[in-house]
């Protein structure tokens, strides 16, 4: 299950770039992660596992493409109402960094990996869409969902799924616990130093 979800952040991860953000989101999904995976498996910095050079590559190319105030705030589930402007700036930011390590990591994963994508299925009562995707490469296919959200730059990504397992979902219960012991102070405090941990690695 490691495995499969280091894949799915690199599949997140290769959804970047701008220019095809008005595209379909099929369209998004399939040109932007086959661009993105290859220019991971020809760049051999990435491959040597230079982290500079990749948590650059994630912060420019990725992150532009993520809303992570969407992400956030489902993450931290209902105490988000009751943070201060203060404490959702700090949640977001560490936030930030805990996936761009995630991603950063995962990309030096990418071999032989392709994408295909599979089926879009519209949420009902909203803007957002749900691309079913596969990994092929060597072994079994893993299955991927991506939720993606129209706003007016385009499509954002606010979710994956690998394996029955939305990461956002997976990181509120997460979270669930840091805040009953803790508090959104407390939340913030240990994801700051998860993130220095990983920092100093």
């Amino acid at each position: 299950m490691l495995k499969k979800l280091l894949t799915a952040f690199v599949l997140l991860a290769s959804l970047a770039g701008t220019a095809f953000a008005q595209t379909a989101p099929d369209a998004f999904v399939r040109q932007i992660s086959n661009d993105v995976i290859e220019a991971a498996k020809s760049d051999k910095t990435v491959q040597a596992g230079d982290i500079n050079r990749i948590i650059g590559l994630v912060d420019t190319k990725v992150m532009p493409n993520v809303n992570f105030e969407a992400m956030t705030r489902s993450a931290v589930g209902p105490q988000w109402r009751t943070a201060t402007p203060e404490q959702r700036s700090k949640l977001q930011a560490e936030f930030k960094i805990l996936l761009v390590r995630v991603y950063a990591g995962a990309l030096t994963q990418i071999r032989d990996q392709t994408v295909e994508v599979t089926k879009t299925l519209p949420v009902s009562g909203g803007t957002q869409v749900v691309v079913q995707s596969e990994v092929r490469g060597k072994g079994d296919p893993i299955k991927l969902d991506y939720r993606l959200d129209k706003v007016d730059a385009g499509w954002k990504i606010i979710d994956v799924n690998v394996g029955g397992i939305w990461l956002v979902t997976s990181y509120r219960s997460q979270f669930a616990q840091e805040i009953s012991s803790g508090g959104l102070d407390g939340l913030v405090a240990k994801l700051a130093e998860r993130n220095k941990s990983s920092a100093g690695k």
